[in-house]
């Protein structure tokens, strides 16, 4: 993270700075390259120059096409040669209130205005479609703020004819038709506006002069709130919440103070601001975010904080504990690997700013919002950063704390046993291995974009891709779930191939670093052999290319007993395998086509 671009933004300093920032945030980073258009219901120069900043300290580097002055609706339905050749992956409709046709009077009848709304969204609805047909792309739209004045005054929110109440209908209809369209991500600067107050979200003469539909000081903070929706679409989110405890969880020092003497509950202002930053991290847990603790501390103490009779939080939340008094930046290194995530997908809280500069310092790739000292501002902080955007929320987002209390079990478990293989064994694995499948479509595009260990190729692919994949007949594409006597694992693994005459080739393989190890790849690759001799299939074609996390797959193939056919200076490598000689992998999984 840029320190430039965190929470809370210093607009101005952003905007006069950004080339320096963007040639900081170019020197020496491995980025995954997407192509975004813009099309703009009005001037979107800056908004697309700060967005890209924002892409670029999540990871993304984009490449832009930009639409003229208002002309988001023809780029749309009459896409330009120029759009067409450029193929985008994401398409941000940059609208706002300005656009809107308010074209009922204030003595229309009900069902004028209710044609006008109906026409309204079908205007947009007639873009998205069009989009999604031609690009197989992701869509993000922005919803409406409401409007800088009020002729009807407070009535204007509930009459017939107030634009208030029009607007937040428009609103309604949008988040409706989102809810069940998985390649529409709505952005929201309903709340956006809301949130930085209207007063400073309109700038009439920054309007008249250079026609931008928001504030000069507020285009940072749409810019960062798009990137997050876009650095969400291809699962540049954080997974999990490192926390420190004494004065960050709790008010006080535990070791000091004792347990009857830390902060938290209702007794005093600051111990209600406490336990309501616990329970928004609570919440953030709820909807699968995963939790950890760092903590320069005796163990034994600092797991007692968690007895409080007023604390929200318990020992069980937690998916690792780290409390010890060695340097932070190490214990998240720890924390990583215990939880088998790469380092660059936590999020580091703490109150001492001198704990958060070497966290800073010594492991870059963590995320660090500037918490303060003020409890009160911490769930603000947090929550304004952005970091855990979600693109959608699946089952599996909402079990992920249970899977790892669930692999906690089975790591026990395994110090039982003499033998991996009858560790193994003793797990009673089954899995069911399918070609995809609509209800998996989206969990699918979540791996797809997450996984970063085992994938042999790391292409990432959107919803639409994924759909796309799921329909075309040139394909074989198949999903892997997992279960043990432990629990269920979830959707775990995808395998795309193309088929090309006689050839198979694999396009895409990937595994959740949940079950690494467990001879989930051999039953995949045997059901994936199994499928191509079903489609005439002969031979079988891998990739691999390598990046700074997959490494562990490099040798795959060559395990798998396939044949390198190529390799170049840069590590990527071609495999074959004829199927007539292919014999099944052995593995402990009972598998269920």
């Amino acid at each position: 993270m840029i320190k430039d671009l965190a929470y809370p933004f210093d607009p101005h300093l952003i905007l006069r700075t950004k080339k320096s920032i963007r040639r900081k945030l170019l020197e020496g980073n491995t980025f995954l390259d997407k192509r975004v258009a813009i099309l703009g219901g009005s001037t979107t120069g800056e908004v697309k120059d700060l967005i890209e900043l924002f892409l670029l300290d999540g990871g993304i580097r984009p490449a832009f096409y930009e639409s003229d002055y208002n002309r988001y609706y023809e780029d749309a339905l009459f896409p330009s040669e120029e759009l067409i050749r450029f193929a985008p992956e994401i398409v941000y409709i940059h609208t706002t209130t300005s656009n809107l046709a308010f074209r009922h009077g204030l003595d229309d009848a009900e069902p004028v205005i209710e044609q006008n709304l109906q026409e309204e969204f079908s205007r947009y609805k007639e873009i998205w479609d069009h989009l999604t047909s031609r690009f197989s792309c992701a869509v993000v739209q922005n919803n409406f703020e409401l409007p800088d004045y009020r002729i009807l005054g407070n009535l204007d929110s509930y009459e017939l004819h107030g634009k208030t109440r029009f607007i937040n209908e428009l609103n309604r209809l949008f988040s409706e038709h989102a809810r069940t369209s998985r390649n529409l991500y709505l952005h929201d600067i309903n709340y956006l506006s809301a949130w930085l107050g209207l007063e400073r979200w309109y700038d009439k003469q920054f309007w008249y002069a250079y026609k931008y539909a928001m504030g000069y000081a507020a285009i940072p903070y749409l810019a960062h709130s798009v990137a997050a929706v876009m650095l969400a679409i291809y699962g540049r989110s954080r997974k999990c919440l490192v926390l420190d405890l004494d004065n960050t969880l709790w008010g006080g020092v535990i070791g000091d103070d004792g347990l009857t003497g830390i902060e938290i509950g209702k007794e005093t202002p600051a111990a209600e601001a406490y336990s309501g930053f616990q329970q928004y991290v609570k919440d953030l847990k709820s909807r699968g975010v995963l939790l950890a603790v760092n903590s320069k501390n005796d163990e034994v103490i600092a797991r007692e904080g968690f007895s409080h009779p007023d604390s929200v939080l318990a020992l069980s939340d937690f998916s690792a504990f780290q409390a010890n008094w060695q340097p932070k930046h190490e214990n998240i290194r720890e924390i990583a690997l215990s939880l088998n995530v790469g380092i660059d997908s936590l999020v580091f809280a703490d109150d001492n700013p001198l704990e958060r500069d070497i966290v800073e310092r010594y492991a870059p790739e963590v995320g660090v919002p500037v918490l303060g000292d003020n409890v009160c501002k911490y769930v603000e902080v947090l929550d304004k950063c952005l970091l855990f955007e979600p693109a959608a929320l699946s089952s599996d987002d909402l079990q992920r704390s249970l899977f790892y209390a669930q692999d906690s079990g089975r790591k026990q478990q395994q110090s039982r046993f003499d033998s991996y293989d009858d560790f193994l064994q003793s797990l009673g694995m089954v899995a069911e291995i399918r070609r995809f499948a609509p209800e998996y479509l989206e969990r699918i595009t979540q791996l797809t974009n997450k996984t970063n260990q085992f994938n042999l190729t790391t292409k990432r692919y959107t919803y639409a891709e994924i759909k796309a994949v799921a329909e075309r007949g040139t394909q074989i594409a198949i999903y892997g779930r997992l279960e043990d006597r432990f629990g269920d694992n979830g959707l775990v693994s995808a395998m795309i191939g193309a088929v090309k005459g006689d050839e198979l080739h694999l396009e895409l393989w990937l595994m959740s670093c949940r079950v690494l190890k467990r001879g989930m790849e051999h039953a995949m690759m045997n059901s994936l052999a199994d499928e191509a001799r079903s489609a005439g299939v002969k031979s079988l074609i891998g990739y691999y290319y390598p990046t700074s996390k997959n490494g562990m797959v490099s040798d795959l193939f060559d395990d798998l007993g396939f044949e390198n056919m190529a390799r170049n200076e840069q590590g990527e490598s071609v495999w074959r395998c004829a199927l007539a000689t292919y014999r099944a992998l052995t593995h402990h999984i009972e598998v269920k086509q």
